[in-house]
């Protein structure tokens, strides 16, 4: 597979792209991916699916900046299971890594998710964010609290079979910077759609 994307920022003037090719064997449940964006960061993940039980995904994450020489990695372990999906990584660094969780439960459209992040250096946790969200045929709704002191919500629907929108609403406790924003989607053909959002 390989997969080309492309963004503009109108505030910034600042364009970017990313570059992706996937190799599967799904006799053995592999997977190789391998990215390249214009940042100049190339990036590459090996995982193996539902060998050792069914739902397990265990993946290995590098990324290298050869300009600066920087080199990052993770270990990453999820399952997923009809109404359940979790999971956990570890950045490999030396001087303390950290360690990411996260779960999503799901009953007869009802989601709830919690994440979190924990800084093994520091002793501390530095992530700790909770969702909820519905769906209901062509409609979703979803809010969100990130550390105690974002908040946020979404309202998607899919218009037609071409057509989707969304509106976005966040602020942040004590400011008063509220953040809006509205999205569109038309479905050219079968591999071609148009996003907006404002």
């Amino acid at each position: 597979e390989f997969t080309a994307t492309g963004s503009s920022n109108m505030d910034t003037g600042k364009a970017s792209g990313s570059l992706e090719t996937k190799y599967k064997d799904k006799e053995y449940g592999l997977t190789f991916i391998q990215k390249w964006n214009t940042d100049n960061t190339l990036g590459t993940e090996i995982s193996v699916e539902d060998q050792m039980a069914e739902g397990l995904k265990l993946a290995v994450d590098t990324t290298f900046v050869p300009n600066t020489g920087k080199k990052s990695g993770k270990l990453k372990t999820s399952y997923r299971r009809d109404y359940i999906h979790a999971g956990c990584s570890v950045d490999i660094d030396l001087s303390g890594p950290t360690i990411y969780g996260w779960a999503v439960l799901g009953y007869e459209g009802w989601l709830a998710g919690y994440q979190m992040a924990f800084d093994t250096a520091k002793y501390k946790l530095t992530q700790n964010n909770f969702a909820l969200g519905y769906k209901a045929g062509d409609f979703q709704l979803h809010t969100n609290v990130n550390d105690g002191t974002e908040f946020g919500g979404s309202i998607y629907q899919k218009v037609t079979n071409k057509v989707e929108t969304s509106v976005n609403l966040a602020w942040t406790a004590g400011s008063n910077n509220t953040r809006f924003g509205i999205a569109g989607k038309y479905q050219l053909d079968e591999k071609t759609s148009v996003v907006v959002r404002i």
